[in-house]
């Protein structure tokens, strides 16, 4: 799920294929984060010829089926740990965990309230909460974020492929098990007392409001990036990023920015560890797993000594991988996708919906460029998206969607492993100083 690229890619009537914050760069570039992905997977990006009756394929490829991952997550009891759930929202394949706000300089302690269903996605940076979802008591707590210049309350425009978040920025504190980020800047969406209507540069296709629209109560984005914008924003008004309340547009130095949560705890500050149990190859109702912060700074967070591929990412969590021939150096682990996005016209896929249609599954490889070792081959399956998400399963390993120039290796990539993000500028013993991911299946 990145700004700008997509939020809640929708596979055009059947379900929706992705949700997405923000992706903006961090304070060490001087240049947004912006990546200009693909927004639906659709008809748009599919080749002509094909329908829902009449399937786009290709010559066939072989077909050697991957073994599924099989690592098994550590406990969430843990105080850097908090348990993630993939259950019956209205949307598969979204791992979702509970939060809580409080006022913030209270140490998280004051006007505090717990909010469930908050999207996990490890492609955006920065907490993003719809308005209805916080309680009047608690947001009124909550210390609007102001301009510097004219003192007015801040606004933020979130751009994504499918829509637009438009909402207000406050200071908060965020508790999450024994973890807190002390007033960190976060974004409200759809908040009624900014009545100033989204400027024109930001309303792209329609605007994302309610829990409704985005299919859950907000997203934590706990990616490579410490901020969402970074130096390019604090150096320069940067289109389509912060405002006014009167819908100027302004620059915000970087502590003002919606910062990822991870980089403001205290300790345990340099990355997470995303770690989901294995589900069934035809879907399975829920699915378990823990978020574990932190990376070699406690004894259930190492990384040193797993034998975890590195692999360097830009800000955005980007890397290059080569599939069926092709480059493709938009590529990228994300929670936040529902599906696999990827380009193959040798797996029979639904012209109006883009989900592969395989008759039986088929297995693919991927070539993943890292630093150690140099590159790492990942197998992975796709089964027939059409009977899968139509069976009143949940969650799905092998669920994949036709979308051209990039590989987003979404929600069926983490069953059954451990996949570790390094915050940008941050050290952890095994993997240096972030920006990278890595990841164990075993």
């Amino acid at each position: 799920m990145r700004k700008i690229a997509w939020i809640m890619a929708a596979t055009l009537g059947l379900t929706l294929a992705g949700c997405g914050g923000g992706g903006g760069g961090s304070s060490s570039t001087a240049s947004a984060n912006a990546p200009a992905g693909a927004s639906v997977p659709a008809a748009a990006s599919t080749p002509s010829g094909g329908t829902p009756s009449n399937p786009v394929t290709s010559n066939p490829a072989s077909n050697v089926l991957a073994a599924d991952a099989s690592a098994v997550p550590t406990s969430s009891t843990a105080g850097n740990t908090v348990p993630v759930t993939v259950s019956a929202t209205g949307i598969h394949n979204q791992p979702m965990v509970s939060i809580r706000l409080c006022a913030p300089n209270s140490n998280g302690t004051a006007n505090c309230t717990t909010i469930p269903n908050v999207l996990v996605d490890t492609a955006s940076f920065g907490l993003r909460l719809v308005r209805s979802a916080i309680p009047t008591a608690t947001f009124n707590a909550l210390t609007a974020e102001t301009d510097t210049t004219s003192g007015l309350p801040l606004a933020e425009c979130a751009l994504f492929g499918s829509g637009y978040a438009w909402g207000s920025v406050h200071q908060a504190d965020l508790v999450m098990s024994s973890e807190i980020a002390a007033k960190l800047p976060i974004h409200v969406i759809g908040d009624p007392a900014l009545t100033t209507a989204a400027p024109s540069e930001c309303q792209v296709g329609r605007q994302l409001a309610s829990v409704s629209d985005i299919g859950a109560n907000g997203i934590l984005g706990i990616g490579v990036s410490p901020t969402d914008c970074g130096a390019a924003c604090a150096l320069s008004v940067v289109s389509q990023f912060y405002y006014t309340n009167a819908g100027t547009a302004v620059s915000v130095p970087v502590n003002k920015q919606i910062t990822n949560p991870v980089s403001g705890f205290a300790q345990d500050n340099n990355g997470v560890i995303l770690e989901m149990a294995q589900v069934s190859d035809s879907g399975s109702t829920t699915a378990q797993g823990t978020l574990v912060f932190g990376i070699d700074t406690q004894a259930n967070n190492a990384l040193t000594g797993t034998g975890a591929p590195i692999i360097r990412t830009d800000l955005n969590g980007n890397f290059t991988s080569t599939y069926n021939g092709a480059t493709l150096t938009s590529t990228f682990f994300d929670s936040g996708s529902t599906v696999l996005f990827f380009p193959d016209l040798t797996i029979t896929h639904d012209s109006t919906s883009g989900y592969y249609i395989p008759t039986t599954t088929v297995g693919r490889t991927s070539t993943l460029a890292a630093t150690n070792p140099t590159s790492v081959s990942l197998g992975f399956n796709i089964g027939n998206g059409a009977t899968l998400t139509s069976s009143g399963s949940i969650a799905f390993n092998n669920l994949g969607v036709y979308m051209t120039r990039q590989f987003d290796f979404g929600m069926p990539f983490f069953y059954g492993r451990h996949v570790y993000y390094g915050i940008s500028g941050r050290a952890s013993t095994g993997g240096g100083t972030g920006p990278y991911v890595a990841y164990v299946s075993n």
